[in-house]
């Protein structure tokens, strides 16, 4: 009995080795399989760790994609309208285009029209500057023949009139015209001091001899009157008697007078006078010339003016101021003592030049 109970103690302790020793692989199966999936899992949340940061960048490149494709559509948009509007701009510029293809067909049209009409009138042309040509060379010609003949009868005496004469033409001996006024008021060119020996048309107003030397010059024309004196001041007062007796001498700085006095010029007149008549002349030099054409005016009219200092006021200011009389009694060749003194009224000052 006790050898069988050993018997079946001793298979029992077997079956549970046996049992320990499977039980023991399998836990280290279980093990090792628990060790890979440990290694397993890790690798896993790695990857997801990768996966999670591939997906965060994903969204922004997806976010960036959104606006890109945002401002895309919007330059889409732009564009479209932009295209819009250079294909109506593109439509008006072939309206246009066509408008002008028309205009231009016109135009040329009327060119060859021009260009034909030109040819004619060039041809037209030629043929009037051949006449024209030849009725100057006649004319110049004629011209010759009528100043020689002009100048032939001038040096005989005659008086002809100023419209028909060319007096800087006329080759005279001693090249020198007087210019006169007639009973018929009109004037005619002689000789100096030539009578008509016709004793034809009007007698003249008043020999040359008889006037005033300063109305001599009065009478010259602004070339005359430069070749016969040289002095500034004899030229100024001679274009000053002038401006007081021809009434189309234009500017007159002369002012009627009472009582005994015809007519009078201030000093202050004849100085803007003397400025209006010589352009860029200074104040200063214009006062010194206001002495020397009183003084010339005295000397070429033999002292028939005469001087006179007033007082003046102007501003709240008084001054003496000279004055150029010609008086009732002052005996004036060709004029008479009374005078159209209501004719005259005070000059207007204009403007003159500034100082230099």
């Amino acid at each position: 009995m006790t050898s069988e109970a050993e018997s079946r103690e001793t298979r029992t302790d077997r079956s549970l080795e046996a049992t320990v020793w499977t039980l023991t692989d399998a836990l280290e199966t279980l093990r090792r399989r628990t060790d890979r999936l440990t290694d397993r899992v890790d690798e896993l949340e790695t990857e997801n760790d990768t996966l999670e940061d591939e997906n965060a960048r994903l969204r922004s490149r997806v976010r960036e994609l959104e606006s890109e494709t945002d401002g895309l559509e919007s330059r889409t948009t732009r564009l479209a309208d932009q295209t819009a509007d250079l294909e109506f701009r593109a439509d008006r510029l072939e309206e246009r285009t066509t408008d002008l293809d028309d205009r231009t067909t016109t135009l040329e049209s009327k060119t060859d029209r021009l260009e034909t009409h030109t040819d004619q009138l060039e041809t037209e042309t030629d043929r009037l500057e051949n006449r024209t040509t030849a009725a100057i060379n006649r004319s110049g010609a004629n011209k010759e023949r009528i100043e020689e003949l002009q100048a032939r009868e001038l040096e005989k005496g005659a008086h002809l009139r100023e419209e028909n004469v060319d007096r800087h033409d006329l080759e005279l001996d001693g090249g020198r015209l007087e210019k006169i006024r007639k009973d018929d008021d009109r004037r005619y060119y002689r000789l100096p001091d030539a009578d008509d020996p016709l004793q034809r048309g009007d007698t003249v107003s008043l020999a040359h001899a008889d006037l005033l030397p300063i109305q001599q010059l009065a009478r010259m024309d602004e070339d005359m009157l430069r070749s016969t004196t040289n002095a500034l001041p004899s030229r100024l007062a001679a274009k000053l008697w002038k401006a007081r007796t021809d009434p189309t001498a234009g500017d007159d700085p002369w002012r009627s007078g009472c009582k005994n006095v015809r007519e009078y010029v201030k000093a202050s007149d004849l100085k803007h006078w003397i400025r209006r008549q010589e352009p860029g002349t200074s104040d200063a030099y214009a006062k010194k010339l206001v002495s020397r054409t009183i003084d010339a005016l005295l000397d070429l009219s033999k002292n028939r003016l005469a001087i006179r200092r007033k007082r003046e006021r102007k501003n709240g200011l008084e001054y003496t101021e000279r004055r150029v009389l010609l008086t009732a009694e002052a005996e004036i060749p060709g004029e008479t003592g009374s005078t159209d003194a209501n004719r005259r009224t005070d000059p207007t000052t204009t403007d003159v030049t500034g100082e230099r």
